[in-house]
């Protein structure tokens, strides 16, 4: 078996693809608002495709069509004409398809007739369901064959399935419709400049009985337009002098909402789904990552997520899932695609990251002042994931933490750069497991740092100085293993012989964020990400272009990943490097511009002087939720914002390039508060800071000041 970045991938969507996405569901449809069987389209709930064929035929003919709008992330208004069959090239019948997404579909349809005289018309829907799993379809190898049964009763189609005593139903209804087994019709006499229109919905019945509209009539909003205004009410209000950055943060907080889903065991906790189509559910990584570059906007992703993986943290030994005693999963599957999921469950383990960034997460949600008694909640599975990390991350007893899969159908790589070939030395030679990467060894390291400063807060200075002791003698031996002298950069990784992997590569980067690369080092480190051959304009590349496997349109070989850069870009801010970040935020930003907005998961790695805009990477996820939260990184990080309430302490020193204008943020989270922030160039006032709180003019120190700061109060008679 095969898994998401193995050696097979998803198949391509097809032209003009329009993607809607809500929770835990979404729809995938060509650019008239038909779906294809024969294309990995369909409309998802759950994990399952519950409508596999949707076409809409006028008089027998397809709708050609003319412009699909995305208005929300759920919602599109699809615009398209009724073929001539005389061969005249307009034609007075025109198609409006306005679609939302929730707990299925619900559209209007309106045919509007621009001809002088009546047509008759008759209008089909033909519709399927093979309640295919959502691996099957991405994959292009569905194997179950359901046992399908088909009710017309009339305006409405109930079809159901049956698998191995597996019961599936799906219930379509059209008003005015007459159902058939194969599909819902009318027929209309649309007068002179007049309409016709009809109202459909589509929606998942596991009992197969009835289901009411997923939609509420007259002017009521719909659960969708709810939960976004719920969202939106307590999120910070943001206005930026430049007027592609406040559309490109607006598209960033409206996928980011449209990415929440419900942990289905504590369905009051809202976790970050990876991103759509393929990844409408919690990814141990990719909703860590999400959530920490989201924490300034809402800490309730951070905690919701936090939660929901100390649920599933390991407990035992599992070769076939790879879990193993504390250790953080990869990603849960739904409903029966759990048996086709990594490892055959629906949790699966094969992550060698997402354990220590558990506890960065963690960290830095105390450090925020949110949620003080969750925090101690959670404390022990920190510590658990901190055993983990000795116990079984450090495969060999050498200090670093490795990964290689106990089976034959695990992830080859499991780090971030998860395909197959994603690991390689500068020949191109494919890296041999087991392998420690450099970023891994820097998360490991903020780990450490993040659960002393929890310690710390709480007055065990003791295990505090015991963290700090092993991240620093982490870093000394990261620094003497890694570091390449000759080449002036760090080694991807450590091989199976401890061979250092010398690609250039855009890890290292984030060894800058996490403060676990030597200042004598860091100026090396940044010419070189800096260079031609890894900035392509719009971004750091993931492989340098001097590489044997470089490959400018490959998944991690060349490609350049937005929420890559935005850790880079802290990382830069970190070591004092702000024109440099500066560089890469602006031509991040610049990509988001050219794309409505939406930076997607990935695009190419041509250089910019070659292509006007980016190029995109033909299955890349959008939206996504590394590459939503990726502009709230940027903006946040080059505002140098970042707290320590149990020290009184809030830090802003903002470094925003001046063609981005003046920012004001209201209702943003402090603490137990909400506070505005107001800068002007590199000023910045703050109202309503909690109580306690001072406002430091300055870069935050990191942790050995803070440590020290805490040391001589606690000192103080």
């Amino acid at each position: 078996m095969v898994g998401w970045n193995a050696d097979t991938a998803a198949g391509p969507l097809g032209s003009g693809t329009v993607t809607l996405v809500e929770g835990s569901s979404f729809c995938i449809s060509s650019s008239n608002g038909d779906i294809h069987p024969e294309l990995p389209h369909g409309v998802f709930h759950l994990d399952t495709r519950i409508l596999s064929r949707w076409e809409l035929t006028i008089n027998g003919q397809v709708m050609e069509p003319l412009a699909a709008e995305i208005r929300e992330p759920y919602r599109a208004l699809f615009a398209g004409r009724v073929p001539r069959s005389d061969g005249y090239a307009d034609s007075p019948l025109l198609v409006e398809r306005l679609r939302e997404v929730g707990a299925g579909i619900f559209e209007e349809i309106t045919v509007r007739n621009y001809s002088k005289h009546p047509v008759e018309c008759r209008i089909l829907l033909t519709a399927e369901s093979d309640f295919a799993d959502l691996f099957e379809v991405k994959e292009a190898r569905i194997t179950r064959e359901w046992k399908e049964t088909r009710v017309p009763e009339g305006d409405s189609l109930v079809i159901r399935g049956k698998w191995e005593g597996i019961r599936k139903g799906v219930v379509i209804r059209a008003e005015g419709a007459g159902a058939g087994a194969r599909a819902l019709g009318f027929t209309a006499k649309i007068p002179s400049s007049g309409r016709w229109s009809t109202r459909v919905s589509v929606v998942p019945a596991g009992d197969g009985a009835g289901a009411p509209f997923a939609h509420p009539s007259g002017g009521e909003m719909s659960p969708s337009d709810r939960r976004r205004q719920e969202w939106v009410a307590k999120i910070p209000r943001l206005q930026v002098g430049n007027r592609s950055i406040q559309r490109t943060l607006s598209r960033s907080y409206e996928d980011l909402g449209a990415l929440r889903i419900q942990d289905p065991d504590h369905p009051d906790r809202v976790v970050v789904a990876a991103g759509a189509p393929w990844f409408m559910t919690l990814f141990g990584r990719d909703s860590l990552w999400a959530s920490e570059m989201a924490l300034p906007v809402d800490p309730s992703l951070a905690l919701g997520t936090l939660r929901t993986l100390a649920d599933r943290q390991g407990t035992v030994v599992d070769i076939a899932s790879e879990e193993e005693p504390g250790k953080i999963l990869h990603e849960v599957r739904l409903d029966i695609s759990s048996g086709l999921a990594l490892g055959g469950k629906s949790a699966y383990y094969g992550s060698v990251d997402a354990t220590p960034l558990f506890v960065i997460v963690l960290g830095s949600v105390s450090r925020w002042g949110f949620a003080k008694d969750v925090i101690s909640e959670l404390l022990p599975n920190a510590d658990r994931a901190l055993d983990w990390i000795r116990d079984y991350g450090d495969r060999d007893g050498d200090g670093f933490v490795e990964y290689g899969r106990p089976n034959q159908h695990g992830l080859i790589n499991q780090g971030w750069k998860d395909s197959w070939d994603g690991i390689n030395f500068a020949d191109g030679t494919i890296a041999e497991p087991p392998l420690a990467l450099c970023e891994v060894q820097a998360y490991v390291h903020g780990a450490y740092m993040a659960r002393a400063w929890m310690a710390y807060d709480d007055g065990d200075l003791t295990l505090a100085a015991e963290l700090r002791e092993r991240a620093d003698r982490l870093k000394k031996k990261f620094n003497e293993e890694f570091w390449l002298p000759d080449k002036g950069y760090y080694a991807v990784a450590l091989d199976k012989d401890k061979r250092p992997v010398d690609a250039c590569a855009s890890n290292m980067g984030h060894c800058l964020w996490f403060g676990l690369v030597d200042e004598d080092k860091a100026p090396l480190v940044v010419e070189r990400l800096m260079s031609p051959e890894m900035f392509s304009g719009w971004g750091v590349r993931t492989l340098a272009t001097d590489m044997g496997a470089y490959n400018p349109a490959s998944y991690h070989n060349g490609s350049v990943w937005p929420h890559d850069n935005a850790l880079i870009v802290a990382g830069l801010l970190r070591y004092g490097f702000v024109e440099e970040a500066q560089r890469i935020a602006t031509a991040l930003l610049d990509a988001a511009e050219s794309s409505g907005g939406r930076l997607p998961e990935l695009f190419c790695g041509f250089p910019r002087e070659q292509f006007r805009e980016p190029v995109p990477y033909p299955t890349a996820c959008s939206p996504q939720a590394w590459a939503a939260t990726t502009p709230i990184q940027l903006i946040t990080g080059l505002m140098r914002y970042d707290a320590h309430i149990s020290l009184g302490g809030l830090w802003l020193d903002p470094v925003l390039p001046a063609s981005f204008g003046d920012l004001h943020i209201s209702n943003a989270p402090m603490g137990s508060g909400r506070i505005t922030i107001d800068i002007d160039g590199s000023s910045a006032q703050v109202e309503g800071l909690p109580e306690g709180m001072t406002l430091h003019r300055a870069q935050r120190p990191w942790i050995t000041e803070l440590v020290e700061r805490a040391e001589l109060r606690r000192a103080e008679p």
